[in-house]
């Protein structure tokens, strides 16, 4: 569903991402781990288009998308929850959702998106910035979904949420892989949550992926040290 070949990314004259190669299947979770400052959230927003490539591509499918503005990339299937959520506070919960629906002319947020986040339906018309954390990321995601995505990236999505929220979000990632048969990419530092939702684990490091299992065999003691070196 998605590919990265030879992905080099800089700053400058700073290169941050040293030739990244990893693919996602469809209905997939793959978790990208490392410590902060390690190229984790550089690697999604080029994903999406936010950081330009230096050299690489990037394909959704059979289609190059390494060249595409972001907004062309949601266009194609991409869509992206950015570290520290990123909803509009003075809009209700209802408008925020319906900004995802303008890249495919869509009209009223589908029903089904209240039932994977029923909270949301209940808080509709309540404004964004008057959630707690944890349902503003309900809400960003729920947003993103409203995209109709084939992949959908998540940075750092557990950052500032409570445990029982986090738990409640796995279980959500995993139904909305199951259910919409989505490629989900995820930067995280939290092992636990990696290995409760995650299909395979890449650990990237200084820019370049040193580690790379599927979930039955990831070595938890290796991506440990790793995390925290």
């Amino acid at each position: 569903m998605l590919s990265v070949t030879d992905l080099r990314v800089s700053y400058g004259q700073s290169e941050v991402l040293h030739g990244l190669n990893f693919a996602v299947q469809p209905n997939e979770i793959v978790a990208i781990m490392g410590r902060n400052g390690m190229g984790k959230t550089t690697l999604m927003k080029s994903l999406m288009g936010v950081v330009p490539t230096r050299s690489g591509a990037v394909r959704i499918g059979a289609d190059e998308i390494t060249g595409l503005k972001s907004y062309e990339r949601v266009a194609k299937g991409v869509a992206y929850v950015p570290q520290g959520r990123m909803i509009f506070p003075a809009m209700t919960v209802q408008e925020n959702i319906e900004t995802g629906l303008t890249s495919h002319g869509g009209r009223g947020v589908p029903g089904d998106l209240y039932e994977m986040f029923p909270v949301l339906l209940e808080m509709k018309g309540r404004r964004g910035g008057n959630l707690s954390g944890g349902q503003q990321q309900q809400l960003a995601i729920a947003r993103a979904l409203a995209s109709k995505p084939k992949v959908l990236l998540l940075d750092e999505p557990t950052e500032g949420i409570q445990p029982s929220i986090i738990r409640e979000m796995g279980r959500t990632l995993r139904r909305i892989r199951d259910e919409r048969g989505l490629s989900i990419i995820v930067s995280e530092q939290v092992l636990s949550f990696a290995l409760d939702i995650a299909d395979r684990v890449l650990v990237i490091e200084n820019g370049e992926i040193v580690h790379e299992d599927s979930r039955g065999r990831i070595d938890e003691a290796k991506v440990a040290r790793l995390l925290s070196v």
